[in-house]
């Protein structure tokens, strides 16, 4: 049984720093699927923050780009989402996502349409 399992976020001010963690069970990270963050703000539509997709290669949304930054740790099976320099338009829910394992995964289709798995969200709050 695969479970994502998230943890950090919380309240910060604007410019300030706020590092997401992803771990999981039952699932391996590596580069055989895609893994990313993805965000929901109140009455807001879901958003693909960011990416890692089976090639290797990170995505980020605009929005965010130059500031946040994705990274994997294979050894610990935990995903990594670094925010700074937060705006208060970076509040939302964050969820991670991981897709089908051994299966070739686009990046850009990952961000459009989410995951095969969730974690269980985690707010972030950004204050100005």
């Amino acid at each position: 049984q695969v479970q994502l399992v998230q943890s950090g976020g919380g309240s910060v001010q604007a410019g300030g720093s706020l590092r997401l963690s992803c771990a999981s069970s039952g699932y391996t990270y590596n580069y055989d699927n895609c893994v990313g963050w993805f965000r929901q703000a109140p009455g807001k539509e879901r958003e693909g923050v960011a990416v890692i997709d089976s090639d290797g290669t990170t995505i980020y949304a605009d929005s965010v780009k130059g500031r946040f930054t994705i990274s994997q740790d294979n050894a610990k099976n935990t995903l990594y989402l670094q925010m700074n320099s937060l705006k208060p338009e970076d509040t939302a829910m964050y969820y991670c996502a991981a897709s089908q394992p051994f299966r070739y995964c686009s990046g850009s289709n990952f961000l459009l349409h989410g995951g095969n798995y969730w974690g269980q969200g985690t707010q972030v709050t950004v204050s100005s």
